[in-house]
């Protein structure tokens, strides 16, 4: 198969699995729109402010295994054929899972920041990540409280660890081309750019010193 069109179908299954708002229609359970409360974010943190532990924790998990499902099943699907592209071909499917998530075509395109749907990603894209992802995350939370903080950070950790892991040859980064590499390198740096643009206003508020804290069984600010 041409792998441009490998890489289009790889970003449809992403962004079709994105699609799937947790937070949305956890929000149209209890009877509200989650875009007409809070931040007006459709994502695990306002959800959490909102509607409490209980359905932070569900629409995490939820945003976490979309992503992850639509990751493993492109490795099932196409892993045996293009073994050497398969993590090429896993984080163009990452990638259309978050854009999918952000940009919903039946809301609008008005959808979350894509951090919970990265999270799954880190998961599902290689063991070796999975360390990082808690290490980074949890100890910026405890600190400091600020999710914004901890969830630009995994970009962060998850671009550095790819170059080294990647340069280095480790795990199945040995088997990839040298173009593969790179052109792996560019997508994850976009899909950071997209996630610090998300999260702009949040950054001006760190920067202020008005980011709101989040607390997981504390009663939590709602605007």
């Amino acid at each position: 198969m041409n792998m441009v069109v490998l890489r289009l179908i790889c970003l449809v299954i992403g962004y079709a699995f994105g699609m799937i708002q947790t937070a949305y229609f956890y929000g149209k359970m209890k009877g509200i729109d989650i875009r007409k409360h809070g931040s007006g974010n459709a994502g695990t943190t306002n959800t959490l402010r909102v509607l409490g532990p209980k359905a932070g924790f569900t629409v995490l998990f939820g945003d976490m295994l979309k992503c992850a499902i639509a990751v493993w099943l492109v490795g099932w699907i196409f892993g045996s054929m293009y073994p050497e592209h398969l993590y090429l071909l896993k984080i163009y499917t990452a990638f259309g899972a978050i854009l999918g998530h952000d940009f919903p075509f039946y809301m609008n395109f008005k959808g979350g920041k894509g951090i919970a749907a990265t999270c799954g990603f880190v998961i599902a894209f290689h063991w070796s990540f999975i360390p990082m992802f808690l290490i980074v995350f949890l100890v910026l939370f405890n600190i400091t409280h600020y999710v914004s903080l901890g969830s630009l950070a995994i970009y962060v950790g998850f671009i550095a660890l790819l170059v080294i892991e990647g340069q280095l040859g480790l795990f199945g980064f040995a088997d990839m081309a040298t173009p593969d590499k790179i052109e792996m390198y560019i997508v994850a740096i976009v899909m950071a750019v997209l996630a610090f643009y998300r999260h702009r206003s949040n950054i001006v508020k760190l920067i202020k010193g008005e980011e709101r804290k989040t607390y997981i069984f504390k009663k939590n600010k709602v605007d």
